[in-house]
């Protein structure tokens, strides 16, 4: 499409999104005039629940593919649309669904546990679905008398095996963004805000997490610096969640936790997203998401077994 101001650009978007009854879900790493344009902006959980309940008839996902994906595989009805088709993940890549049924065939036992970071194809093989925002909850809730397999994300994966004392093979798969935080870095960091306390992703790496005042989700660092009485937070996730923290806590200030290489760190697949591109998935309905109707039913039970452990909250 031609380049259009972005206030006209907004209006264009809003008034197709009445045309398309549709919902505009977005994750908190997308672009600020995303996030600014979406009706719900969340985390991996706060997204699959609104997507479970929406009564649009359009879902446009601004996320990454899996997401969009799991949208559908809830929605299996409706039209699900995201921005770029190629906005995939590096933790999906991570964990091809064929080399996972094949380590699945060497315990029978396996209790598989897949982060929400992961194809459909993936999810379809799991017994249930976590986030970062539940997966201590999903795998306390595991049956005691099997052996649990967590996948794709090891680094999370090693926090759940912290925090519930629940020992776990673990996928070695990473998200490529929250492994550039290092130990080193983030001592820098601290030392140059020593009053400032650091919330981290359970995506980071240990060596990042023993350094952090809390290690949560996205959505639970909204609740966290809402609640903390320091005046500067620094931040060790993707960057395009300052933008929504600002808007949540205004009178704070968030510092990006850096990397060794730059002062901030962002994910090239979040940002692949545009304004435009969202415009114009919502005037074509293109590109959809489609999945086989066997991968459409396959995939629901485990997500749904989460929505229904997440619930209990």
């Amino acid at each position: 499409m031609n380049a259009t101001q972005p206030s006209s650009l907004v209006s264009e978007i809003r008034a197709l999104k009445e045309k398309r009854r549709a919902v505009i879900l977005a994750h908190n790493y997308q672009i600020p005039e995303i996030q600014d344009v979406a009706d719900y902006v969340g985390d991996s959980l706060g997204l699959a629940q609104q997507a479970a309940a929406t009564d649009a008839e359009v879902i446009a996902f601004c996320g990454v593919h899996f997401m969009a994906e799991t949208a559908k595989i809830l929605n299996p009805n409706k039209v699900v649309v995201l921005p770029d088709r190629d906005a995939g993940c590096s933790l999906e890549e991570s964990c091809p669904a064929q080399k996972l049924a094949d380590l699945q065939r060497t315990n029978p036992r396996f209790y598989t546990i897949a982060y929400i970071n992961c194809s459909a194809e993936v999810k379809a093989l799991a017994d249930v679905i976590c986030t970062s925002g539940n997966a201590t909850r999903i795998v306390k809730a595991a049956p005691p008398d099997r052996d649990i397999l967590f996948v794709p994300d090891e680094n999370l994966g090693s926090w759940v095996v912290e925090q519930t004392g629940r020992p776990m093979t673990l996928w070695k798969g990473n998200c490529y963004v929250h492994v550039e935080w290092t130990h080193a870095a983030i001592t820098r960091i601290r030392a140059q805000y020593p009053n400032a306390p650091l919330v981290a992703h359970p995506e980071c790496t240990r060596a990042v997490r023993v350094l952090a005042d809390e290690v949560c989700s996205t959505e639970k660092m909204v609740g966290y610096c809402r609640s903390s009485p320091a005046d500067a937070i620094i931040i060790a996730t993707e960057a395009g969640m300052l933008h929504r923290l600002q808007r949540e806590c205004p009178g704070k200030t968030f510092i990006p936790a850096p990397t060794d290489r730059c002062a901030c760190n962002e994910c090239k697949f979040m940002k692949m997203n545009t304004l435009e591109k969202l415009h114009d998935c919502l005037l074509h309905l293109s590109p959809q998401v489609e999945l086989s109707p066997e991968l459409l039913a396959r995939g629901r039970a485990p997500i749904e077994r989460m929505l229904k452990l997440s619930a209990l909250d």
